[in-house]
């Protein structure tokens, strides 16, 4: 837990005015990225019958984190390597899907729903973390 918190920090603590390890800025960076998800999942279902359509699904979380912590490493001055965060979260079209049907559409409405309901764990589990940080933070000033 401490390496992720360490990455939370250095991914978007900074951004957020947070201090580095900030197990806060971990969950909002996964909640943001669940929440992009999520739309790119549903266009997918939405498109189920348009004729050549091919699914499309965010780069895994673990890679697009550490590839922001490999991009705040190697910077050697602030202008170098800012790319935006948003620009990795873009959603990529899936290569090699197994069933496509004659016209060409390869979305499979088992495979968007599976994944569908795993982004809804994983949102669940983020909005836990982080109403449980909140707690503890209100517990310690004593509201």
């Amino acid at each position: 837990m401490d390496a992720i918190a360490g990455m939370a920090g250095r991914v978007s603590g900074r951004a957020a005015g947070r201090a580095p390890g900030d197990p806060l800025a971990l969950a909002e960076h996964r909640l943001h990225w669940l929440d992009r998800r999520q739309s790119v999942l549903a266009q997918n279902v939405a498109n189920a019958d348009t004729p050549g359509f091919l699914p499309r699904d965010l780069t895994p979380f673990q890679r697009e984190l550490a590839g922001a912590v490999r991009l705040s490493l190697a910077r050697t001055q602030p202008g170098h390597g800012a790319g935006s965060t948003l620009a990795a979260l873009n959603a990529r079209t899936e290569r090699g899907a197994a069933e496509v049907t004659p016209d060409g559409n390869a979305v499979s409405l088992d495979r968007e729903a599976l994944r569908i309901a795993e982004t809804d764990t994983a949102h669940a589990l983020a909005m836990a973390v982080h109403r449980s940080f909140t707690g503890m933070f209100r517990i310690t000033l004593g509201r």
